[in-house]
């Protein structure tokens, strides 16, 4: 076996082992340095002697200071780093960076469904809106009645989802912050893939009454002319039910309607600017910046040059960068806009008396990430080297093209909750430790950091990026492959193994209003 470390830049004087299993002690490197313990795949190992104190470098920036003396060919663990301090967010470069125009990337397309406001879905899905979580149980009955005995009778249509959530009532409806979880719902109710057939299950009692979470013109349907007169409501408490059996009829009943004009439907060649991304990484290690995210990055810089929209997220993980984010903004406004969020963020760690080292994961420092300022490193990588022309705030509809930052929780499930309410219509998730992550209302294409991953993984791992450390592949290699599966798993040639699988998580709204 030879040996297989990585370094990020010239600047580093730690590198990561790449080899499975890691390396053993006694170990020579290509450089001659012998490491003097075993260090497991993923961690870094002192390929200088560092003194207490000394700067920890990784990716060309501190990532942590040496809380002892380390000397050459250790294993450089989290427990030998002290954390530095966060960025402030005064004095930051603001817009500085400008890089040249890319040129266009024209000629590409995908079969998708063009919807009565201009967006395109991916997919065509039936979504039954729920208003409160009491109504989730009922709702998970009818769906199963649905695919089972209707669903068949509807070729052209993908599958039937209920959009269940925890929200709705018992909340402070009218506190600040409790606008975002109700425009997180109504936004998602509107996603492109759900063909503008909005279909809503109340309970009757609730405080989120259907016309607050669909309000009168926030329906851009041209049969229904911005007007909730065509709002198609199933009310359980309503008099009409006798029974359990008497709710469920009534949700078939209303199913059908949709269905059948789902069901008209047809897919259309469509500009690849039509794509909206959303990208995410979860279980991340010491591997994501270095394979996975990098050929994202790749591949969101194909995509904004083919005018789509990409969304890179999780202000959690990318507080610790936050420099490299301003510089990149086109505007001082959207820099700002990123500055505002960051410092929300800060002002809630300090509310609940936390700071920023609660985040990685035992499974992130598993994998060798050591703390925050490494997995942010890796984290925006993903964004690739685009001007980031936007900000958006958690629940918002995207209206915009080109790379934008979407303001979200580091969450798996919170994060894409959110992405899907801004009008994602294809995901992309990359993780190192593995997870079955998956959305029902999306195809979600899953990235492996590593080959062992996706060789253990097989049947869930849609991409190996892996190849990328092996060497059997380069970033713009996993790149490209990404970009051109994406345009099959758009026009519905190809599903993903999260859709084949049927994985999906609940949707899990992002509610910072107090509970009553």
């Amino acid at each position: 076996m030879i040996p297989l470390t990585i370094s990020m830049n010239e600047r580093d004087n730690v590198a990561i082992v790449a080899n499975d299993g890691g390396l053993p002690a006694g170990t020579t490197l290509s450089s001659g340095l012998i490491l003097k313990e075993h260090v497991p795949q993923g961690h870094k190992v002192a390929l200088v002697d560092l003194a207490i104190d000394v700067p920890v470098i990784r990716y060309g920036i501190p990532i942590g200071y040496a809380a002892q003396a380390i000397p050459a060919g250790s294993w450089v663990s989290e427990v030998l780093l002290k954390m530095p301090d966060a960025r402030e967010l005064d004095n930051l470069p603001i817009a500085t960076v400008k890089p040249a125009p890319q040129v266009p990337l024209e000629g590409y397309t995908f079969e998708g469904y063009r919807n009565a406001d201009g967006s395109v879905g991916t997919r065509n899905i039936l979504a039954i809106t729920t208003t409160v979580q009491c109504v989730s149980g009922v709702v998970d009955y009818a769906v199963q009645r649905i695919k089972t005995e209707l669903l068949p009778k509807y070729p052209n249509v993908d599958d039937v989802v209920g959009i269940e959530h925890t929200y709705g009532c018992g909340v402070a409806i009218d506190a600040d912050g409790a606008d975002i979880p109700i425009r997180t719902l109504r936004n998602i109710s509107l996603n492109p893939n759900f063909g503008g057939e909005v279909m809503v299950v109340s309970l009757g009692c609730e405080k989120l009454q259907p016309n607050r979470l669909l309000p009168p013109g926030s329906i851009p349907i041209a049969d229904q002319r911005g007007s909730n007169e065509a709002l198609d409501v199933v009310c359980l408490q309503d008099d009409e039910h006798v029974g359990f059996m008497s709710m469920i009829d009534s949700i078939m009943d209303s199913a059908k309607v949709h269905l059948e004009k789902l069901n008209a439907r047809k897919r259309e060649t469509v500009p690849a600017s039509e794509l909206v991304v959303g990208v995410q990484c979860g279980g991340s290690d010491a591997f994501s910046g270095v394979t996975a995210n990098p050929a994202v990055g790749f591949c969101t810089d194909l995509l904004v040059r083919a005018g789509a929209s990409v969304m890179f997220s999780e202000v959690t993980e990318v507080r610790d960068g936050i420099d490299q984010l301003t510089s990149r903004a086109t505007t001082p406004e959207v820099a700002q806009a990123m500055i505002d969020e960051m410092a929300w963020y800060d002002a809630y760690l300090k509310r609940g008396s936390v700071d920023r080292s609660a985040n990685t994961t035992p499974g992130n420092k598993k994998g060798g990430l050591s703390n925050i300022v490494e997995k942010a490193m890796g984290s925006i990588i993903k964004s690739g080297t685009s001007p980031i022309s936007g900000v958006l705030a958690p629940g918002n509809k995207l209206k915009q093209k080109g790379l934008i930052f979407a303001a979200t929780p580091a969450s798996d499930f919170i994060c894409g909750t959110l992405q899907l309410a801004a009008g994602m219509n294809l995901h992309v998730f990359t993780t190192g430790r593995g997870t079955p992550y998956g959305l029902a209302a999306v195809p979600v294409i899953k990235v492996a950091t590593r080959t062992d991953l996706a060789r253990r993984w097989n049947d869930l791992m849609d991409i190996n990026a892996g190849k990328i450390a092996d060497g059997t592949a380069s970033i713009e290699d996993i790149g490209w492959e990404m970009f051109h599966m994406m345009l099959e798993v758009a026009s519905g040639h190809k599903k993903t193994f999260a859709e084949q699988w049927k994985l999906h998580n609940s949707i899990a709204l992002f509610n910072p209003a107090p509970v009553t």
